[in-house]
């Protein structure tokens, strides 16, 4: 198949191009910043010679917009709206004008989407989209109406002939260097890998190889459309999170911190709270249901597979690099 990405120069996008070029499929990046052979440019905003790349395609994977990892400042917070909502929009417009449209369209969503909770997980049916919880900061509001914006310009798109999913992911873990599992093991190899603020909160995540796999069951699959959660079906509080993390890294300990604590730490590394504090129990119902079976759905498994991984990643670049010095 030809699969287009816009946006695919991230962490996800990279994962998604090597292993859909793997399995033989052409891939095609869309980029602000193209940086390999093959890629595109384009701005996100504005119609251009890049629509032709869409017509003819096969499959859309939309994941364009600005990087949660930084300082939820207001102008951040807009960019992540604008750049969220706007490419949305120029996707749909590209995909409706196109003389033969991909056969599917998959946005990018998050599970950022649901409500900050403890007492049920939340699925594609009974889930609290969040928003309302009382005692949150209310810029975590604005993470949700930006999740909703997004959704939003994939429904209005007129693309009668294009079926369209809505991908609620949870975090990504892929041993790709700059992604979360980077910077969790990072915090794990400096001891800093305890509990944060208590730890009860949940954190969902999906095993890089489990997320591609979910991404090709839903191109096969032309029965689902709307939102779909990808996120492992056994989420967990932080505590136990980073526990296993920390177990299969090999530290034994990792230091508790407070929620001032966490605010400190989330200044000096240029990101926020949010992603540390809000408790995201998500849980993927709508791929259950389908029939789709998880190769690593419980977290103490994927993190030893994970940590391998890294480690043979690390091991290997090493190797090449000190061959490149040698000759």
């Amino acid at each position: 198949m030809k699969i287009v990405i816009p946006g695919g120069t991230g962490q996800v996008g990279t994962l998604l191009r090597r292993e859909l070029a793997a399995a033989g499929h052409e891939v095609v990046v869309l980029s602000r910043r193209p940086g390999r052979p093959g890629d595109i440019p384009w701005d996100g905003v504005n119609q251009g010679p890049w629509a032709e790349a869409i017509d003819g395609s096969d499959v859309l994977i939309n994941l364009a917009g600005r990087s949660v990892s930084c300082r939820y400042t207001p102008a951040n917070m807009q960019a992540m709206m604008d750049s969220r909502v706007r490419s949305a929009r120029a996707v749909g417009e590209a995909i409706a004008s196109a003389a033969r449209p991909p056969r599917v369209w998959l946005q990018m969503s998050t599970a950022t989407i649901y409500s900050h909770r403890f007492d049920a997980p939340n699925d594609e049916t009974t889930g609290v989209i969040g928003g309302a919880e009382p005692d949150v900061p209310d810029y975590w509001a604005y993470s949700i109406e930006i999740a909703r914006n997004w959704e939003r310009e994939l429904e209005r798109a007129d693309t009668p002939h294009t079926r369209k999913v809505a991908l609620r992911s949870a975090m990504v873990m892929s041993p790709d260097r700059g992604g979360v599992l980077d910077v969790l093991l990072r915090l794990v190899r400096l001891g800093l890998g305890g509990p944060v603020a208590g730890g009860a909160q949940y954190v969902s995540w999906i095993h890089g190889h489990d997320f591609v796999r979910a991404v090709e069951f839903l191109v096969e699959r032309d029965d689902l459309s709307g939102p779909v959660n990808l996120a492992a079906p056994n989420p967990l509080p932080q505590r136990e999170f980073m526990r296993d993390l920390r177990a299969a890294w090999g530290t034994p300990m990792g230091l508790p911190a407070t929620k001032t604590m966490a605010e400190l730490g989330a200044f000096a590394l240029r990101s926020d709270t949010e992603l540390l504090l809000k408790s995201r129990r998500v849980v993927p119902g709508r791929l259950l249901e389908a029939g789709f079976d998880f190769d690593q759905p419980e977290w103490p498994t994927a993190a030893e597979d994970l940590v391998r991984r890294v480690r043979g990643y690390r091991g290997a670049h090493h190797v090449r690099s000190t061959a490149r010095f040698l000759n």
